[in-house]
Order: structure tokens, then sequence, then C-alpha cells
């Protein structure tokens, strides 16, 4: 069998924006606070009926969190949801120019 040699890509950090999909921050802003979501309830061992006692969260809305189903999922109802379980939101926002091969492709 001939081996071959496989090149080595280094990511932007977004998984989304690497894919070239559409909305990619938000996308990726999504995924950090439903996994943060998921890291509390962990924590606190709690299921998805107490967390929903906690929160007055619906219980089917944590359980589409735990399968990252965020179609009906805004960035404010998940930082909400974090608020009711009880932690702190804080948020850093840094802007960068896009690289030149990342305007190309958005025109």
């Amino acid at each position: 069998m001939k081996k071959e040699r496989l090149g080595l890509i280094r990511g932007s950090g977004n998984i989304y924006r690497d894919l070239d999909i559409a909305d990619a921050d938000v996308r990726q802003l999504k995924a950090i606070l439903a996994a943060e979501i998921i890291k509390t309830i962990d924590r606190k061992g709690l299921s998805v009926r107490q967390a929903q006692t906690l929160t007055g969260i619906d219980a089917g809305d944590f359980s589409r969190i735990r399968n990252a189903d965020f179609r009906r999922m805004s960035v404010e109802r998940l930082m909400g949801i974090i608020n009711r379980l009880g932690a702190r939101i804080e948020v850093a926002v840094r802007v960068r120019p896009r690289r030149a091969s990342e305007v190309a492709r958005a025109i």
C-alpha cells in the first residue's frame, strides 16, 4: 500500500468559518454558550427535568442544547438560560480585519 503524505492545515479556531458556513461567528458563539450551559448543568448534577424546575426553561430546550440543535435558540435566549442557572456571562469582543482570502469568499 502506497503511503500518502498528508498536509497540515491550521484552523481559524472557528469550525463554521473553516467550513465556509454562513453566520459562522454567530454559530460559534451559540456553540460556546451551549457548552457553558452543559458544563453548568453537569457540574450541578442536574437532569433536564431538574434544570427545568430550577430555571423555568422547558426541558426540551435543554435536550436540544445537549444535541447541538440551535435552530430555535437565539444568542439572547442562551445567555438568559445561563443566567437562570446562576452563572454570569462576561463577553469580550475582538474585531479583526478579514484576510484577503476571506474577503474574496464573501463577495
